[in-house]
């Protein structure tokens, strides 16, 4: 008796005395839906494709150490520049945040070396506190446009200890670089917008100081000599400038009270 079997195999077979005999193979009609595991190589990525893209490189001990550092200095340096250019004329400032090689720059001297640069802020006590009645420096900004630098907008009053000159300001930007440490190496001062009254004698305008004095204080401003007119605020640039260019940088033993 024959039965009809459903085709569950792909392999037709006659049977003999002896030994089966195998005509031909057949795919199967699943075999296209086999196991996902029997289609590996389809389906996985190949070795070299992994390797492709390398992972990346692991900074050493050493670089996250100084980077570290980079952070703490720089941070401290925010700090300590917010606290100390307020009092300026009142108290000597931290030089912990500045480099021994420090450049100071404005538009018309160049000085390099911390001597000189604690020199600069003495002489501008000093004289302040003998060319004005009341001097004083407020902090208007203070951004960082890049990493590495540091940039204070700042705005400069006083009142003149001569009865003839009305009180004055001017406004100007610090700008402080930074090294890999974290360390101000060099502090350039820019972008000065005078605001000085009219004088009553002599007739000459103290605006002649300058260039140009528009209210933005995004340019540059380069101050122009003046020689047939005199301020408090002449005399005090000159008797700071002339205070650096003195072959000794020792500071006087009796002005030290004036600057306290």
């Amino acid at each position: 008796m024959a039965y009809i079997l459903p085709n569950l195999s792909t392999t037709t077979v006659l049977q003999s005395k002896d030994k089966p005999i195998i005509l031909h193979q057949t795919p199967s009609s699943s075999s296209s839906h086999l196991h996902p595991l029997l289609n590996l190589n389809n389906t996985l990525p190949r070795v070299s494709q992994l390797n492709q893209t390398a992972p990346p490189a692991t900074p050493t001990p050493a670089e996250e150490r100084s980077r570290d550092d980079f952070f703490v200095n720089l941070g401290m340096a925010v700090r300590t520049l917010r606290e100390d250019i307020p009092q300026l004329f009142t108290k000597d400032l931290n030089y912990d945040i500045y480099r021994d090689d420090i450049t100071f720059m404005d538009p018309l001297n160049t000085f390099t070396g911390i001597d000189r640069y604690k020199m600069i802020f003495w002489a501008l006590r000093f004289h302040g506190r003998i060319l004005f009645r009341e001097i004083s420096l407020e902090v208007l900004r203070i951004w960082q446009p890049s990493e590495n630098l540091i940039l204070i907008r700042w705005n400069l009053k006083g009142v003149p200890r001569v009865p003839w000159e009305a009180k004055g300001q001017f406004q100007g930007t610090s700008r402080y670089k930074l090294d890999r440490n974290g360390k101000i190496y060099e502090h350039k001062v820019d972008n000065l917008a005078f605001n000085f009254p009219q004088p009553l004698k002599p007739a000459a305008n103290v605006l002649d100081l300058v260039a140009a004095c528009p209210t933005t204080p995004n340019p540059t401003f380069l101050w122009a000599p003046v020689d047939d007119y005199s301020s408090s605020w002449i005399e005090f640039y000159r008797a700071v400038k002339e205070t650096l260019d003195q072959e000794t940088l020792e500071i006087p033993q009796d002005c030290l009270l004036t600057c306290l």
